[in-house]
């Protein structure tokens, strides 16, 4: 049985993983990088490497740990919320209502508004998100607990939805406009700047604080809705806050680097088998290895090809796709 002091020494562990995935994968990319001329830049010479190290590959590693992390905590979340270990953003299809939302966003600007520093498209990839999770709270909900099957069911119906939807829109714009947007479709990083992570970061904090509140009584929750009461933990007031927070971050997530899948479901597995089950040292953890799962594949689809980038969504669904398929066997066996 591990200790507590085991626990903690893993998760430290993790955190400072995460902190060495920050520090040195910027130094890795198509250009290589000498630390010279990183220095005259910072000496306030306007050099090509410093500008690519400075505001292209930082911001791009910093998005992509952040967003990977944010995704991992959103899929822990859902399972414990669900209680299906297959669950998370993009087999639920919420990362697809989100994607329905930007789609809008960027295909009309004529409909622009915004909320507070909420821009159009996260505004909308918010009401996508929570619209879905509510769908499939709703549709998989029966009267003790939640159906697994109907759970994954409704999540895929819901998915295929949302695909058939911008597929519609595609039709009525142009070509031009559609091309950029399927890019974007695939999930990537690739594309960000400060500005993005501020952006992000308007929805991305509140979420992880509305998750990271829940870890206490996530650890009831896991044992059952009657569990969980006979405990004293308000199980509605729960899950509202677990879905509004899951539904934060994954608008957060899509809105910038579009649907990326898998990493909300595989991350949390490996961090419970590192970490235990105890969600005060899972979601942190989680949020870590995350980031760092998400941040080295970038990596490697950013230098594998060079000077070609590959979107970084192709290369988790590619290492995804088999383990979700190995896992969706061993639950039906």
């Amino acid at each position: 049985m591990m200790t507590p002091r085991s626990q903690l020494s893993r998760v430290i562990l993790c955190l400072a993983g995460f902190g060495m995935a920050a520090c040195l994968l910027p130094w890795f990319g198509a250009e290589s990088l000498s630390l010279e001329s990183i220095m005259h830049f910072l000496q306030g010479e306007n050099t090509v490497e410093g500008f690519i190290f400075f505001h292209q590959r930082i911001p791009r590693v910093i998005m992509a740990l952040l967003v990977g992390g944010s995704l991992a905590m959103a899929g822990v979340a859902l399972q414990v919320l669900f209680r299906n270990p297959l669950a998370e953003p993009w087999t639920l299809g919420v990362a697809g209502g989100a994607s329905v939302g930007a789609f809008i966003a960027v295909v009309a600007p004529s409909i622009h508004f915004s909320i507070g520093p909420l821009a159009t498209s996260q505004c909308l990839a918010l009401v996508g998100a929570l619209l879905v999770l509510g769908m499939v709270y709703l549709l998989a909900r029966s009267p003790k607990s939640f159906a697994s099957h109907t759970l994954l069911l409704a999540g895929i119906t819901i998915g295929i939805l949302s695909g058939g939807i911008i597929m519609l829109i595609s039709y009525f714009i142009s070509p031009y406009e559609f091309l950029s947007f399927h890019r974007w479709m695939v999930g990537g990083v690739d594309a960000v700047g400060y500005s993005d992570l501020g952006s992000f970061l308007i929805l991305g904090i509140p979420g992880w604080i509305l998750l990271a509140s829940q870890t206490r009584e996530f650890n009831h929750l896991a044992l059952g809705s009657e569990m969980a009461l006979g405990q004293g933990v308000d199980v509605r007031r729960t899950r509202n806050l677990a879905i509004l927070g899951a539904g934060l971050i994954t608008a957060a997530a899509v809105s910038v680097t579009g649907p990326i899948g898998f990493i909300g479901m595989l991350i949390p597995h490996a961090t419970r088998a590192l970490v235990g089950v105890d969600h005060r040292a899972v979601m942190p953890s989680a949020f870590a290895m995350g980031g760092i799962a998400l941040a080295c594949c970038d990596t490697f689809a950013r230098t594998i090809l060079a000077p070609t980038e590959l979107p970084v969504g192709i290369i988790t669904a590619v290492v995804g796709a088999p383990i979700f398929l190995l896992l969706l066997i061993r639950i039906s066996r």
